[in-house]
């Protein structure tokens, strides 16, 4: 079901159409690719790499970025990155520990905290350069990054406005109400034979990180078509998480952020159809916030759309853009 048609104010919700306006080139982002400096900072004494984009000239706003669970920074987050770096924001797109080119072990591993305190990490050396004005810090997430970057705006004081684009807002509260109690409590006790075996220094088990069919941390044709196909090619990708990471998207509590974001401004950008990260979960999200706040809702039914489709993300960068020039002062 698609939401009705609303005006902006108030935080009210903007059906966004398949035909709407996108921004040209001369209408100030789009105009230039802005190169990426492979950059390193540390985070827990791991070595994290990511990806710094500024146009020269005079500091600017700086986004950090989070981004789909089993993501590189090569794939969603650094497609954003770049767009945003055009719009005039300085970008830092990185690797979590554990995955792409960032240390921390065992690999490919979910680690809700240890994400949590990447991005504390990744603020720190945004504030630090030379390009970025240290006052002027937003978080932008994508997918499972969106429920990150909620809950780190919520608590950072340094972060001064947050962005959710097919947001993933993960609740133990919406898991078990999914699953009922008894299926939820059956979930968790899957894990134990898991859990013991790594807790006793055996080595982590892994599972495929998406298939079409039989087990995956994400199973199914949509998670595939991206990750599984030239789509989503990376070097440093690898289809196959630890089998715990599993438990963790079941257990975080990243919808928490939408309570405490205020007085933070909090946009979120989500697809009128998603099949893997709810509508449903982006209006609680968006509700629990307490403004200054806006929902924009895009014509888009296919999550991984939002990942890579020029139609839908060239409207997700340009609400983004609209959003952040407001709220954090514009480029």
């Amino acid at each position: 079901m698609r939401p009705a048609r609303a005006g902006t104010d108030g935080g009210e919700a903007l059906l966004v159409t398949s035909g709407w306006p996108i921004a040209a080139a001369d209408d100030g982002w789009g105009a230039q690719v802005v190169p990426a400096e492979r950059v390193e900072f540390r985070s827990d004494g791991l070595t994290l790499v990511g990806d710094l984009r500024a146009q020269p000239g005079e500091r600017r706003p700086g986004l950090v970025f989070t981004g789909p669970f089993t993501g590189t920074r090569d794939q969603v987050t650094g497609t954003y990155a770049a767009a945003l770096a055009e719009a005039g924001y300085a970008t830092l797109a990185f690797d979590h520990r554990s995955f792409g080119e960032s240390e921390g072990l065992p690999r490919r591993d979910e680690d809700p905290q240890g994400k949590l305190r990447d991005l504390s990490a990744a603020v720190s050396f945004l504030r630090r350069h030379r390009q970025v004005d240290p006052d002027a810090i937003g978080a932008v997430g994508i997918c499972l990054g969106g429920g990150y970057a909620l809950k780190f705006a919520a608590f950072d004081p340094r972060v001064k406005a947050f962005a959710g684009i097919a947001g993933a807002y993960n609740t133990p509260y919406g898991m078990r109400a999914g699953m009922g109690p008894e299926g939820y409590q059956a979930a968790l006790s899957s894990f134990t034979s898991v859990l013991e075996h790594q807790d006793a220094g055996g080595e982590p088990d892994y599972v495929p990180a998406v298939a079409v069919e039989g087990e995956a941390a994400m199973p199914g044709e949509e998670p595939y078509s991206y990750y599984g196909t030239s789509r989503g090619a990376s070097a440093t990708w690898h289809n196959s998480v630890t089998h715990r990471s599993v438990r963790e998207l079941i257990t975080v509590d990243n919808m928490i952020g939408a309570d405490f974001l205020a007085p933070k401004p909090g946009l979120i950008v989500h697809g009128v159809e998603d099949a893997y990260c709810s509508p449903a979960g982006a209006r609680e999200a968006h509700e629990r916030m307490g403004g200054p706040k806006q929902i924009v809702w895009l014509d888009c039914t296919l999550h991984v759309d939002l990942y890579d489709n020029e139609r839908y993300v060239a409207q997700a960068v340009q609400a983004t853009a609209g959003f952040l020039g407001e709220h954090l002062g514009a480029p």
